[in-house]
């Protein structure tokens, strides 16, 4: 039922409707002037219509729904708020509809092509293919795929921003400490982000610094505000170190008040051992253990070498021998792959510096993020082989992160509707 609402409000909005048989059910001609502006809300659905009916134009709110008995269904009858609606549009009138005050309310059922719900639907609903919309993108115009490929990857980048700005108001300003919380969630790798943005917020930049020259410290308080020092079993190649740990989270959670966070969500199942948390926790130790210049360093990069620059980073002791607590594995220094790299510069340092230039007022900072974002190879990933497998270009990250912004945003919800792809498709066979 929420679908087809859905579909009649996206109707109304866009205008698809058979302009040659606009009436009230009582018959009346309805000329519609304005459809209003949509109400995110609570209220009626549409905002400042202006409707003209038999002649007279009227000025205020358009309410809709499936079925007109919903009205009564949903308590709009008894709520003020409703008082000054206008129209009820309506898929099926089953009912008669009045405002608080007793006044009867025009009503119009929305009139639109008898297949277009089944098409709809068969979109919406299609369970078969990976793309919702695959049958449909053959000889599709390229121009209008570039141009919300274009759109999708600003939106992408500006939910990021958007996420940069919400750790500086929660961290009164400080930028390097929102630095800090960004570049631990882009260690999660999509899979443990929340798990380590809540584990930083947790854990303060300032406590940290203050022993970075102590990185076995600064791994303990990290192990142990991920909650792993709780599970973790002694490795009889290093006797002691764990115990070592743990006497040192011990010391730092009594020093600063630390408290863990109650279940971070960590995710390992078939995960393989590189992409385990506990390295790169050892990692984001082993850059605060250096100063985390990371911190500032981020607002004067330029190229995708200056951002490179920023994870050469080399973990030492024990963790350059693990990927998790027990037996040894190959001796790897290097904390990230050169693809690792490329995915924090994604996800920490573009957001960050346009975040930063929007922040300042520097128009070169933000286009330099976004140049930087061009500038690197495209992810290679279940999400953008969807789309590449129809034929939809993808030359660069820029285009990646559109490509998963329009799968996690639009097709993975069944937004059909709003995704222009989606919209031109169904919009082109509402009208008769």
């Amino acid at each position: 039922m929420a679908g087809a609402e859905m579909l009649l409000q996206y109707l109304w909005e866009h205008r698809l409707w058979d302009y040659g048989s606009l009436k009230t059910i009582d018959g009346r001609r309805v000329n519609i002037i304005d459809q209003g502006r949509r109400n995110q809300d609570s209220g009626p659905d549409f905002f400042n219509a202006k409707i003209e009916i038999d002649g007279h134009v009227w000025a205020g709110n358009v309410e809709i729904h499936v079925r007109a008995s919903d009205w009564h269904r949903h308590g709009h009858h008894a709520d003020r708020a409703y008082d000054s609606v206008i129209l009820h549009v309506v898929g099926h009138s089953d009912a008669e509809v009045r405002r608080p005050d007793g006044q009867p309310i025009p009503q119009l059922e929305l009139p639109y092509t008898p297949d277009y719900r089944s098409r709809y639907d068969a979109m919406v609903n299609n369970t078969v293919d990976r793309l919702a919309c695959s049958r449909h993108l053959y000889g599709f115009s390229p121009i209008h795929i570039t141009d919300w490929i274009t759109a999708l990857g600003h939106e992408r980048l500006y939910a990021k921003v958007e996420r940069v700005n919400s750790a500086l108001g929660r961290l009164d300003g400080d930028w390097q400490a929102a630095a800090y919380v960004t570049l631990a969630r882009a260690l999660g790798f999509s899979t443990n982000s929340d798990a380590f943005e809540r584990v930083a917020y947790a854990t303060p930049l300032r406590c940290l610094l203050k022993h970075r020259s102590d990185r076995r410290l600064l791994e303990a308080t990290l192990f142990g505000q991920a909650g792993f020092l709780a599970t973790a079993g002694n490795d009889p190649e290093h006797p002691g170190y764990v115990d070592d740990l743990r006497a040192d989270y011990g010391f730092m959670k009594a020093k600063y008040g630390l408290s863990a966070p109650e279940s971070p969500g960590w995710k390992m199942a078939r995960m393989r051992p590189p992409n385990l948390p506990h390295r790169r926790i050892a990692a984001l130790a082993a850059i605060i253990a250096d100063g985390f210049r990371f911190g500032s360093a981020f607002s004067h990069v330029t190229n995708q070498a200056d951002a490179r620059n920023l994870f050469t980073t080399e973990i030492t002791g024990y963790w350059a021998t693990h990927y998790t607590f027990g037996p040894s594995s190959a001796y790897v220094p290097r904390a990230f792959s050169p693809d690792s790299v490329t995915s924090l510069i994604i996800n920490a340092v573009v957001p960050l510096l346009y975040a930063y230039g929007v922040y300042f007022g520097d128009d070169s900072k933000t286009a330099a993020a976004v140049e930087l974002l061009q500038s690197l190879p495209p992810e290679n990933n279940s999400v953008t082989r969807i789309f590449t497998d129809q034929g939809i270009p993808c030359d660069d990250a820029f285009s990646s992160q559109a490509l998963i912004q329009l799968r996690r945003a639009y097709c993975e919800p069944r937004k059909c509707l709003y995704c222009r792809i989606g919209h031109r498709i169904l919009a082109s066979k509402a009208k008769p």
